[in-house]
């Protein structure tokens, strides 16, 4: 019996020897088997899909653009599914950005399917006959009505519209109503620039404070004041007019407000997107700012201890029947002449900036006012967020009542130029340094931009 036994557990070994020297994989579980097979199936689909997706690249130098074009692809296919789209974002600085966008659309290869251009340098990507940007006509004069036409206009060459923005920058006055009230003022009693300097006369004298702060090193004071009175850096052909009597008599007004009706100072640190300046303002420093609606989103990041306090209102008149506002700053999303698909591109932007969604994206993701003016009464640009806790409700309301006082600029091809000069000398020498009078600061900057 025993040797029968050992018979038998000597066969079962050698076959289970014989069967591993085969390579024969022991059996999997059910179960593990079963995750195996759902793991391919779903490489595989994902396979598939990745096959039907249209591949976009995206050069940005502002990573908040970046956030609002991602929530848009998502948006997007989730209602065209039969069209799904994945957008690869590059965020560069912003020099770096421009620079590398000019050499890859001169040299014909490198330049991304969709590129956000900063309107101080979009003229440098419209010399030539032909630019190497496509024209978006075909989706924005059908919308043209219900927008701000003017931030279109600052994008075109030749009745051709190449970018397409993410707002109206309008610029309004943000008021401190705490340090106003100290004072006795109310800031819906200030209609003109005469009134604003009566008020900034309180505000000195009572709550101890400067009515405002100028920038000198940058352009967000003056450009707005002259563009309220339908000046600007160049004419309507491009030639520059930086010294006509519109701009001068502008910068006096600036100078004057700081060194003999003492209501205004240089704003710490030059300008109005420094430390310095936060923390100043932050702590009550002057009792109002102007600046354009995507200023809120700096508030609200860097200048805490205000909420509850600004209030936003168009800005002083210099006339009875001038414009309340500008529109100031903005970048133009563009599609490159290198884009593969230049229809779906197209289509994706117009779902993107130019929709009733769109736009009110722009509101809820950027805190930015969007360039579709229809959509500025909707409910849904009323609706609680981070911005109306700090600001209060109401903003698309003073919007509504501004929306027709806004003129275009003029981008030609010497604004970039322009725009460096005011940042750089013009304002500087004329308000700080003082080594030149408004009037010689702004004909000396003229002349050399004729030259060019």
């Amino acid at each position: 019996m025993k040797r029968t036994l050992c018979v038998i557990m000597a066969a079962v070994l050698f076959f289970s020897i014989a069967l591993t020297g085969c390579g024969s994989a022991p059996k999997q579980p059910a179960n593990q088997a079963q995750s195996s097979n759902s793991a391919q199936q779903e490489t595989q689909q994902k396979k598939e899909e990745l096959k039907k997706t249209t591949q976009f690249s995206f050069w940005t130098f502002q990573a908040l653009h970046q956030q609002f074009i991602d929530d848009a692809v998502a948006s997007w296919n989730k209602t065209n599914e039969n069209k799904p789209i994945a957008i690869k974002t590059d965020v560069y600085p912003y020099d770096e950005m421009h620079n590398k966008l000019l050499i890859a659309l001169q040299s014909g290869t490198g330049a991304p399917d969709i590129v956000d251009i900063e309107i101080s340098k979009y003229s440098n990507y419209l010399k030539g006959k032909n630019p190497a940007l496509v024209p978006l006509n075909k989706i924005v004069e059908p919308e043209l009505d219900k927008m701000i036409k003017a931030r279109f206009d600052n994008y075109a060459k030749d009745g051709k519209y190449y970018g397409i923005d993410y707002h109206v920058g309008a610029a309004v006055m943000y008021y401190n109503k705490e340090i106003l009230d100290k004072a006795g003022v109310n800031a819906d009693d200030i209609k003109t620039w005469s009134d604003y300097v009566a008020a900034g006369k309180k505000v000195a004298a009572a709550a101890g404070v400067p009515m405002t702060t100028i920038e000198v090193t940058d352009q967000w004071t003056f450009h707005p004041m002259i563009s309220q009175q339908g000046s600007d850096y160049l004419d309507k052909d491009g030639n520059p007019i930086l010294d006509n009597e519109i701009n001068i008599k502008t910068l006096q007004f600036l100078k004057d407000m700081i060194y003999t009706d003492k209501i205004a100072i240089p704003t710490p640190g030059g300008h109005h997107h420094t430390e310095e300046y936060y923390a100043f303002m932050n702590k009550g420093g002057a009792a109002s700012v102007l600046m354009p609606i995507w200023y809120m989103g700096r508030f609200v990041q860097y200048m805490p201890d205000l909420k509850g306090k600004i209030i936003v209102r168009p800005l002083p008149k210099w006339k009875d029947d001038g414009f309340r506002s500008a529109g100031m700053g903005g970048t133009g999303t563009s599609i490159t002449v290198q884009c593969k698909n230049v229809d779906l591109a197209m289509e994706f932007l117009n779902f993107a900036k130019l929709s009733k969604e769109g736009a009110k994206k722009t509101w809820t993701v950027l805190g930015f006012d969007p360039i579709r003016w229809d959509v500025w009464e909707d409910p849904e640009m009323k609706a609680d967020n981070k911005y109306t806790d700090y600001f209060g409700k109401g903003i698309f309301d003073m919007l509504m009542q501004i929306k027709d006082e806004i003129n275009s600029i003029n981008v030609g091809e010497k604004f970039p130029a322009a725009a460096a000069a005011v940042k750089k000398d013009v304002m500087f020498k004329a308000l700080k340094e003082q080594s030149l009078t408004p009037e010689q600061s702004l004909k000396a900057t003229a002349e050399e931009l004729r030259k060019k």
